[in-house]
């Protein structure tokens, strides 16, 4: 059994029944903070610390669900008394390119490459939008049946599954909070969705993927175009390459997108949503409020699909700032894009690992998206809206090097002085980002993931130094 001491660690990963691989697991977690890669070889700095690390991807007793388990108890801690944005997504691991040396892989991309899937739940503060950790994640490789056909199975059976226990997992780990409101995309507009997750403490916002029937006649989207606008807004929409396409709720292939200032319409209002045919739901139509956004033929750009989206949620939505609220909190999804933009090339790079096993793959994946969260973390702190503390991601012994290295970063003038106060996460994501190679002018681009992660790889090599000088002193 491992030590009280270790498991209050900030870079534990689990008990696992055995101090050394409690041991282990705390090396890895910490090098790859510091390094800001998932490659074995260059975590470590010698083949029996390489040796070490596959052993605890190879041992039984460390699993997927121990690793979050254990790494979601500091965001259980930290939501109470809060109403959070519980954001959930799902996001597919290619490893198409090692598909003959890796065994256990299962299909993705419609079966057209190999790999896995995961499936976090982020926790942002709805207030001030600070990044709190994660509150589950599941991860799993598809299976290929032969059984009856999906719209023939019950919930339990499907894959869409993941939705409903996200929001499940979420409700129960985050059971300290004020309030939950489970975020997400078209995926999860699931009809057992409405019927078995909403409670007095737990809300729904989701932006709408079906036409659904309403109760009394007509459908949800006809419903909607015969609204006039309430209001009018301008939202910054960001760039969207041709591989992000989809399908609009108009029947609209939606391709690649220019960043620009969309002029949005706003309309909302009440619906009664009827249950779908062969849908085996408790309740036979379920009262949900909607907000619609749909862009202004004025600021469409040519050969570009207008914006638009229709979200459903089960808040009250009677005022125009109500409505305007549901909209900032669903923006806050884009969180989650970010979290798996740091897991992914442009971070972590978790898709280029060597490791031949789909199981051992899985294990590196839950430990790294626990990283990619603390590196968000500092993304979201960086202009000082959050009021988090440095001891958020950063221990005693790392506190004290950021400390001496602010000096070190900081210019002669006030412009390149760190505005924030000291010890507060916002304090350490200015140094980080200085370190990462932001020039540290407020008005040029604030630094992004990518900066944070390169910042957070140098000071893990200048913390490691000053630890070794310390030992020998």
């Amino acid at each position: 059994m491992a030590s009280l001491e270790l498991l209050r660690d900030e870079h534990c990963i689990g008990e696992f029944g055995d101090e050394r691989l409690c041991r282990t697991g705390i090396l890895l977690h910490s090098r790859m903070s510091e390094r800001g890669t998932v490659c074995l070889r260059r975590l470590s700095d010698d083949r029996a610390t390489q040796r070490r690390f596959h052993r605890l991807l190879e041992h039984p007793n460390v699993t997927p669900q121990e690793i979050i388990r254990h790494g979601t108890e500091r965001t259980a801690q930290v939501v109470a008394g809060r109403h959070v944005l519980a954001i959930q997504d799902t996001s597919e691991l290619d490893y198409t390119p090692h598909a003959r040396r890796t065994s256990g892989l299962g299909g993705i991309s419609n079966n057209k490459g190999c790999g896995l899937f995961i499936h976090p739940v982020l926790v942002i503060d709805a207030e001030s939008h600070a990044c709190l950790g994660l509150a589950h994640q599941a991860a799993w490789v598809r299976e290929i049946t032969t059984e009856r056909p999906r719209e023939r199975r019950p919930i339990e059976e499907k894959e869409s599954m993941r939705w409903l226990d996200g929001a499940k997992a979420a409700e129960k780990r985050l059971y300290r909070a004020a309030s939950v409101t489970v975020v997400a995309d078209r995926e999860s507009d699931i009809y057992e969705e409405w019927d078995r997750i909403p409670n007095k403490r737990t809300h729904l916002i989701t932006r709408a993927r079906h036409d659904r029937e309403l109760e009394g006649g007509g459908t949800l989207f006809g419903w909607l175009a015969a609204q006039p606008a309430a209001a009018c807004m301008k939202l910054e929409v960001p760039a969207r390459s041709a591989g992000k396409a989809y399908r609009s709720t108009d029947g609209a292939r939606s391709g690649a997108r220019s960043a620009h200032c969309a002029h949005m319409e706003v309309r909302y209002g009440t619906v009664s949503i009827r249950c779908p045919k062969g849908c085996k739901a408790k309740q036979p139509n379920i009262v949900l409020s909607v907000v619609e956004l749909r862009e202004s033929p004025d600021t469409v750009l040519p050969g570009e699909a207008a914006v638009h989206w229709v979200l459903l949620t089960t808040h009250d939505v009677e005022m125009i700032e109500q409505s305007l609220q549901i909209v900032e909190w669903y923006q806050q999804r884009w969180n989650i894009e970010q979290l798996f933009r740091i897991l992914k090339r442009q971070g972590l790079d978790i898709e280029s690992s060597q490791i031949e096993q789909a199981d051992e793959l899985l294990k590196l994946a839950a430990i790294a998206t626990l990283v990619a969260a603390k590196t968000l973390q500092l993304v979201n702190a960086r202009d000082g809206n959050t009021s988090q503390s440095a001891s958020d991601a950063f221990d005693e012994d790392e506190i004290t090097v950021l400390g001496k290295l602010q000096g070190k970063l900081e210019g002669r003038t006030e412009r390149l002085k760190n505005p924030y106060v000291a010890r507060s996460l916002a304090w350490a994501t200015w140094i980080i980002a200085r370190l990462g190679g932001w020039t540290g002018y407020a008005r040029e681009a604030r630094a992004g993931p990518i900066t944070m992660r390169h910042g957070l790889e140098r000071f893990g090599s200048i913390t490691q130094g000053w630890k070794l000088a310390q030992m020998w002193a």
